[in-house]
């Protein structure tokens, strides 16, 4: 866990932007919430049978993570993260959400097969950047 990890957000982020510190590697954070399925579209406008399972991350966490992230972050303000679900663990991104003030975790068929989980199911996660 970071030494920073307790601290306000926005207090991190200004350390950080205003002043010019660097900060240790991030922390670590903890988030609840439902697992969702979206399901897009072909360019015919039918229904693909691919879909996409995610968390929605919002809220302190979502805030916390921002502020982490200048410098740990790729295309499209995606972020690097590690994430476990119980004892699974994985390295992905986290991709941001303007609609949530958050960001979403996608978790892929090996991932939710080896922790056991289905559509609607509340999970805990733990996300180190």
């Amino acid at each position: 866990m970071n030494d920073m990890a307790g601290l306000d957000p926005e207090l991190v982020r200004f350390l950080r932007e205003e002043l010019g510190h660097e900060l240790p590697s991030g922390g670590e954070w903890t988030f609840t919430g439902p697992v969702w399925i979206w399901k897009g579209n072909n360019a015919d406008g039918k229904p693909s049978p691919t879909s996409w399972h995610f968390l929605t991350i919002t809220g302190d966490v979502a805030k916390a993570i921002r502020a982490a992230a200048p410098g740990r972050s790729a295309a499209w303000g995606s972020v690097y993260v590690k994430a476990r679900i119980g004892t699974t663990t994985w390295e992905t991104s986290l991709f941001p959400s303007k609609n949530v003030q958050g960001y979403l975790l996608p978790i892929k068929a090996a991932i939710r097969k080896k922790a056991h989980i289905a559509e609607g199911d509340e999970v805990t996660v733990a996300l180190r950047v």
